[in-house]
């Protein structure tokens, strides 16, 4: 009698952790959604569960409810291997949108190419993502494409600048678009006339600051997130610093308009998608976004949208009740894998996603936006050819 009720026990757990729930899908998201970059961290969760709710209120994915597991990496490496195995190892979980900071995704990548559960990152743009692992893709540009973008933008666009320093965070996403940057500025001839680094953690930038006002650059590229740009803006202009200011993609949040204040206006930088090129559809999700949520949604809001959505419809073209979870994690694999031109990509509010041999996007533009009176916006200037 022991033994029967110690079976029936294991039978039940396993079934917990393991059997198929058969009326719901799960799919995890993780991002930052507390530390530093908690306001990116924000926009994916809500970004995400807007088209969660739109897929269940459709009558889900083959008629099962999708649910959103979210996992709080914090932005941290150390945490994101923590989410990353977590993840990986839970049998319920059929793939994963996520990881939005560049180290946390390139932390995670290994695990879950050894653990066999496809990511598809909405945020993470340093170039080596997808390389080297057959289960990572991302639905935007990478660095190299971007710090080339800006570069020509500075250079062709802002004539006027002749000199740029460069202002980066030492980790994966900032030293890695500040060198693309570097390196393209040294082809088409750009002066950059000083170059300063700093850590994730720092609030006060006054040395480099100092060290950069002798240099009297022009334009002051600052590669890294909107958190430190804010400060390094707000405290640019507090020791007379003059020179125009350029952020790439990381600085694209609300928050930085909040940090850095007055000092902001005029601010150029680079962004993947903007909901005014995104036509009606991408109006009619931001309206939805501001009436879900009280605030517009950004644009990696809107890149979480889509890669939920492309992760539903491969699981809905895939799933097979009956199949192991091995075989169920790999049909979404080889789905995202086959959306390899024009013709069978995705087209979802941020445009049409298909990707190289790598998991890389193909043919995604950039988009420059300007702080106009205390507000993003489309800059008078792109460069979309």
């Amino acid at each position: 009698m022991r033994n029967w009720l110690i079976g029936l026990l294991l039978i039940s757990l396993v079934c917990v952790w393991g059997c198929d729930t058969g009326n719901q899908v799960r799919v995890a998201v993780a991002g930052p959604f507390t530390g530093s970059a908690a306001a990116f961290g924000e926009m994916i969760k809500r970004g995400a569960q807007l088209k969660e709710k739109e897929i269940n209120e459709a009558g889900g994915i083959n008629g099962r409810q999708l649910i959103l597991d979210f996992e709080n990496d914090t932005g941290k490496e150390k945490e994101a291997i923590q989410v990353a195995t977590r993840i990986s190892t839970n049998p319920r979980i059929l793939a994963v949108v996520g990881h939005f900071n560049s180290a946390c995704t390139l932390r995670g990548k290994t695990i879950y190419g050894r653990k066999g559960i496809v990511a598809l990152s909405p945020g993470s743009t340093n170039v080596t993502v997808c390389e080297g692992s057959d289960w990572m893709f991302r639905n935007l540009y990478r660095d190299d494409f971007q710090a080339e973008f800006i570069a020509k933008y500075i250079k062709n666009k802002l004539s006027d600048l002749t000199s740029v320093a460069v202002f980066y965070d030492n980790d994966a996403y900032g030293k890695g678009l500040a060198d693309a940057f570097l390196g393209e500025a040294e082809v088409i001839g750009l002066n950059v006339v000083a170059t300063e680094s700093y850590d994730r953690d720092n609030t006060d930038f006054k040395a480099q600051l100092t060290s950069i006002k002798a240099k009297n650059p022009d334009i002051i590229f600052i590669s890294g997130l909107y958190s430190q740009a804010g400060l390094i803006v707000k405290q640019a202009r507090e020791s007379g610093i003059t020179s125009r200011f350029f952020g790439a993609d990381g600085v694209d949040s609300p928050d930085f308009l909040e940090i850095a204040g007055a000092a902001a206006e005029g601010t150029l930088l680079t962004t993947p998608f903007t909901f005014g090129a995104g036509g009606e559809r991408a109006l009619q999700v931001a309206e939805a976004f501001k009436t879900e949520y009280g605030v517009d949604p950004d644009t990696w809001a809107a890149l979480s949208y889509d890669a939920v959505g492309m992760i539903a419809e491969a699981i809905e073209k895939t799933y097979q009740q009956d199949a192991s979870l091995a075989d169920k994690r790999k049909a979404i694999r080889d789905h995202l894998a086959s959306l390899d031109t024009p013709e069978e990509g995705y087209t979802g509010i941020t445009g049409l996603t298909y990707f190289d041999k790598n998991g890389d996007t193909v043919n995604k533009p950039a988009y420059v936006k300007v702080v106009k009176d205390g507000k993003f916006d489309t800059a008078e200037m792109q460069m979309l050819e």
